[in-house]
């Protein structure tokens, strides 16, 4: 689990002029919830500061994970240590096929949290300019590997070590991968994947009526 403060940097051009991407590692439980809709809610992570909401935070995004293989691979091809939260991950996991992850399919992670699946994290500015690294934005998004971003299905408190259990598959082929190389590469993948935005709005509809049903249309 990594969170981080707001800090104000020269690189973003954020109204706040801050940014919340240099995230560390903590060790006591952190609590995850949905934030609200985009440009209105922050993000999901207490204690986690969300700074430019015209292109972050919301339900859709409210938590970010990377992989530790990855982040363990870029060690590699960069020649530098790249320490848990260094690409501004709110969950840094290990063993979790991110890239091949399908959107919409659920993890139930510690006791009590499900995130889902919604989609890759878009390289931009503030990142590319934390790295420091040279055309960083064009080698992120050849990689096609882009972390996983989530949606709190079931809120809670998750903790350092606590396994991840995938319990809910979609019925759709379509990965983390494909779509954001759908959507920055290879647009003319774009057809193929419509799937996985139709399944998601289903899937939503769905949650909306059972709540109406549960609790009554507020």
């Amino acid at each position: 689990m990594n969170v981080g403060t707001a800090k104000p940097v020269p690189y973003t051009d954020a109204p706040s002029g801050t940014t919340g991407i240099d995230k560390r590692p903590v060790a006591t439980p952190v609590r995850v919830e949905p934030p609200g809709p985009p440009g209105v809610g922050a993000g999901g992570v207490a204690g986690d500061a969300v700074c430019d909401l015209r292109f972050h935070g919301g339900d859709d995004r409210a938590v970010y994970a990377f992989a530790r293989e990855d982040l363990d691979g870029w060690e590699r091809e960069l020649a530098r240590a790249l320490p848990n939260g260094s690409f501004g991950e709110n969950l840094t996991t290990a063993g979790v096929d991110l890239a091949g992850a399908l959107i919409g399919e659920r993890w139930r992670i510690g006791p009590s949290v499900v995130l889902e699946v919604t989609g890759g994290r878009i390289p931009c500015r503030t990142f590319a300019s934390r790295l420091g690294e040279r055309g960083w934005v064009r080698r992120f998004t050849q990689a096609a590997s882009p972390g996983a971003m989530l949606r709190v299905i079931e809120a809670g408190e998750i903790r350092a070590g606590d396994p991840v259990e995938r319990v809910h598959n979609p019925d759709h082929d379509v990965t983390v991968s494909r779509l954001f190389r759908a959507v920055t590469t290879q647009r003319e993948l774009l057809p193929g994947v419509l799937v996985a935005a139709e399944w998601m709005e289903r899937e939503q509809l769905d949650i909306a009526r059972k709540h109406s049903a549960t609790y009554g249309t507020p």
